[in-house]
């Protein structure tokens, strides 16, 4: 189906993203962080791109700016903790797609990944 470029520092949930992704029938690229992300962008070309906002080296929100100055059509679909409702306004704001609450519902992120393929 498509690739999806996932971005988040904890390795244990790329790995639990990863493997909901690829049983949903989809290619799977991983990145620590938002400078890792923006490299792997370029050279990977992902459908769409799931990334967490609060990295170390480079935020999600520096990511995402980045990757949509190289590529103003990226579909990027931010991942956020509770209570960092102002973070995803301006995620919003610089062209994500969408946003998902951890901890979150497998169907919620499938979702989110459908709807920025769409």
């Amino acid at each position: 189906m498509a690739k999806i470029l996932i971005v988040d520092d904890a390795e244990f949930l790329r790995v639990r993203i990863s493997k909901m992704l690829v049983s949903n029938g989809h290619q799977v690229i991983e990145a620590e962080n938002g400078a890792v992300a923006v490299n792997s962008y370029k050279t990977n070309r992902p459908d769409a791109v799931l990334m967490d906002v609060t990295m170390p080296e480079m935020d999600g929100l520096a990511a995402l700016k980045a990757i949509r100055t190289g590529d103003p059509n990226a579909r990027v679909v931010m991942l956020t903790a509770l209570g960092q409702e102002s973070v995803v306004l301006e995620a919003i704001k610089s062209g994500a797609k969408d946003f998902v609450v951890k901890p979150f519902e497998p169907a919620r992120v499938l979702a989110a990944i459908t709807k920025a393929l769409g």
